[in-house]
């Protein structure tokens, strides 16, 4: 995997790009451990400050420094996107590699129940959660019910790489010593499949988090925990465009936007890793 990394680094100028613009958000998220004031009070600081020496990002009309309310969020929203991704890459993995691997009436189970998944409309649904849910939908309820709604794609995707491994004499060798279909499954399959699992990792938070804006900017999440869609949800109840507050609504969009670039190009630059062709022509072959 250090030599995927290193290579990435060395030959694919999208990868190390997305690498900076991720990890100066990172950066910036894990500075509100360090914060002075809680970021969910309110009327802290003098309202509707630009930014200046005193308040970096200035503060909103609910008396918060950006700075700090934007840190956590990003944090949060980072946190989030991460635990979706992780949860639904595991359902993902053991789905497809078992699909794949040991077809049959298992392949065309788990197949069937992917596509009911595939056909779920996921946003009405996710609505409906919030309005059964109300003040219990707290953020890892919501990243439990978008993981499971997260997998199916990237699953069939695992398994159609799992039917090729299936029939290689690697395998075959792994079966004849005796292996377990879960040693074959975890120890021979599993390694094949990591750069697309890594791939689909960074689209999956991309989804999750981008969801997840969407429904704060709405008020369909909990509102009083600062995310990067609650701070787009106060800026625009309190009209921040319109009333003069232009850095409550730039700046965080100039971060989402750092955010989702940083994601996407890391995303495409495995894709193209995967691709054997584009790989060695990246690399002058």
């Amino acid at each position: 995997m250090l030599a995927v990394f290193r290579d990435l680094l060395r030959y694919n100028i999208e990868f190390a790009i997305g690498i900076v613009l991720v990890g100066l958000v990172v950066i910036f998220a894990c500075l509100s451990f360090f914060s002075p004031v809680d970021p969910s009070l309110i009327y802290m600081t003098i309202p509707d400050q630009p930014p200046s020496a005193q308040y970096w990002f200035g503060t909103n009309s609910r008396g918060q420094d950006l700075f700090w309310q934007l840190s956590a969020a990003f944090r949060n929203s980072l946190m989030f996107g991460l635990t979706v991704a992780i949860l639904s890459r595991i359902i993902s993995i053991a789905v497809g590699l078992a699909s794949g691997y040991i077809g049959g009436w298992v392949d065309r189970v788990l197949m069937f129940i992917n596509d009911i998944f595939v056909a779920v409309p996921i946003f009405p649904v996710l609505v409906l959660f919030y309005f059964v849910l109300r003040n219990n939908l707290d953020s890892f309820t919501l990243a439990l019910i978008m993981a499971c709604f997260g997998w199916p794609f990237d699953a069939r995707l695992i398994r159609s790489v799992a039917l090729g491994l299936k029939h290689r004499e690697f395998t075959r060798h792994a079966v004849f010593a005796g292996m377990s279909t879960r040693k074959v499954l975890l120890e021979e399959h599993l390694p094949y499949v990591m750069p697309i699992i890594f791939s689909t990792f960074m689209n999956n938070m991309l989804w999750s988090i981008g969801l997840e804006v969407t429904l704060a900017v709405l008020g369909f999440t909990n509102i009083n925990n600062p995310t990067i869609g609650t701070v787009l949800y106060w800026a625009n109840s309190h009209s921040a465009m319109v009333v003069g507050t232009w850095w409550w609504i730039v700046i965080p969009v100039i971060l989402i936007v750092m955010t989702f670039l940083g994601l996407f190009l890391l995303a495409i630059s495995m894709n193209e890793y995967i691709d054997p062709r584009s790989r060695l022509r990246r690399m002058g072959a």
